[in-house]
């Protein structure tokens, strides 16, 4: 007799509490095999192939494609050891420890040991349904109605635990007072969602109405498309705000005089191989001026009231895209010379786009470099991406009227920006990272002579 096991969105790390179901890639009567991929997820991160621990026949689904889910909220149901649906509902079956027929754990989540395993109560199985079949209230005799009316009572908060899984929901719903035992779940099983809390603050704040004279035509209603703010775009308006909130940031800017950079770009993708990217030698001098200025690669540890240096620069970089602003990561920058630094660029560049960024490749950053040249802007002054302190940008790189040894000439021209924490450094540290950066670009042979 087969065992109907319920797969719960796992942890997919990083601190992330919700995903969105993209695509399901298995359907009701599928058969799956261990670690067999059911769901493509987007989280505030990445998009993620979420595989199944069990293998077996999928009896039910849980939510649509464009809903979100917290992590341990239901995702699928699988009859483990079932060939085909059954034709018939099969009985409520315990799993017990020791169970020679126990389903591995998902790879790459680990088992938890901390606890002995516990008795799990398992549906029926059921064909025909994707969602907890709820049986019928039996009929009640209609109510004796009294002589007067009474005073409604006021409502009574059900006992027992509250239905929700994410702490992001639960700190939505005490920040701002709402009783999450007066709310009805709008997830499975009554699952309270972070729209359920969001639903109820908006009925808190709705203004009352106003009584227009009967001449006096109504206003009409403010109209305009609502955009939800989730996903990438939302992870990315929390890390801004964040930033904006802790982050002193300043920011300090020069021209500089790129020929002689591009020219030697020029020269070394003249002799074959790979190719090499500017935004690659700019990589390369950002690193030598972090060795000279260690201030700029670091962060603030604000409950232990210290600023951490840190020994690698893992170099963030700004990639547009389609589904919006993605800040991937290339680890252990100040040992890769142009060349594998261009390779790795165009490598998670091209994961950006796809969507198949890591969420392990959107973390960990200690400097961000931002090209915003791209978009044939000359300035900026950007938001610090929290956690580090510093992020240089790069404007595009035009002919200008500039003064060359003595004579006005047509050179090419960038600007560049540097924005900092203030606490962790002063404007003189600034200013010289800021300049030994603008050095190497007028004159790379400044690079060569501190490698």
């Amino acid at each position: 007799m087969p065992q109907v096991m319920e797969f719960k969105l796992p942890d997919l790390g990083e601190g992330l509490t919700e995903a969105e179901i993209v695509r399901w890639l298995v359907a009701v009567g599928d058969v799956v095999a261990i670690d067999q991929p059911v769901v493509e997820v987007e989280t505030a991160k990445a998009m993620v192939e979420v595989p199944c621990p069990y293998g077996g026949v999928v009896t039910a689904r849980f939510g649509e494609e464009g809903q979100e889910l917290p992590v341990g909220a239901p995702l699928i149901t699988v009859a483990v050891g079932a060939a085909s649906l059954p034709e018939a509902p099969a009985a409520p079956a315990a799993e017990t420890e020791g169970s020679g027929n126990a389903p591995r754990p998902l790879i790459g989540y680990g088992s938890d040991h901390s606890r002995p395993a516990r008795r799990r109560r398992v549906r029926p199985v059921t064909a025909a349904v994707s969602a907890p079949v709820v049986a019928p209230a039996p009929a009640v005799a209609a109510p004796v109605v009294p002589a007067a009316p009474a005073a409604p009572a006021a409502p009574v908060a059900p006992a027992g635990p509250v239905p929700v899984v994410s702490p992001l929901v639960r700190k939505l719903a005490k920040d701002n007072g709402v009783d999450l035992r007066a709310l009805h779940g709008s997830g499975p099983e009554g699952l309270i969602l972070r729209a359920d809390v969001e639903a109820a603050l908006t009925a808190l704040r709705a203004p009352e109405p106003v009584s227009l004279p009967a001449s006096a035509p109504a206003a009409p209603a403010a109209q305009g498309e609502r955009i939800p703010l989730k996903g990438v775009r939302g992870a990315v308006a929390e890390k801004l705000s964040r930033s904006r909130r802790e982050i002193p940031d300043a920011t300090c800017w020069v021209d500089a005089d790129a020929t002689e950079l591009m020219a030697a770009r020029a020269a070394m993708n003249a002799v074959g191989g790979p190719k090499i990217s500017v935004l690659a030698l700019l990589a390369r001098i950002c690193t030598a001026a972090l060795a000279r200025y260690p201030e700029l690669n670091s962060t603030v540890d604000l409950q232990a009231k210290e600023i951490v240096r840190l020994p690698a620069v893992h170099l963030s970089f700004a990639a547009q895209t389609e589904r919006g602003l993605m800040v991937p990561v290339v680890r252990d920058a100040q040992d890769r010379n142009p060349e594998s630094l261009s390779a790795e660029f165009a490598r998670l560049t091209e994961l950006a786009r796809t969507g198949k960024l890591a969420p392990a490749d959107l973390t960990g950053g200690t400097f961000t470099l931002n090209n915003y040249g791209v978009f044939g802007v000359d300035g900026s002054t950007p938001i610090i991406n929290h956690p580090e302190a510093a992020m240089l940008g790069v404007g595009r790189i035009i002919p200008k009227p500039w003064v060359h040894k003595g004579e006005l000439a047509v050179r090419q021209v960038v600007q560049l920006s540097l924005t900092f924490d203030h606490r962790v450094c002063d404007g003189g540290t600034a200013g010289g990272f800021l300049r030994y950066v603008a050095d190497c670009v007028e004159s790379p042979a400044v690079l060569l002579r501190s490698l």
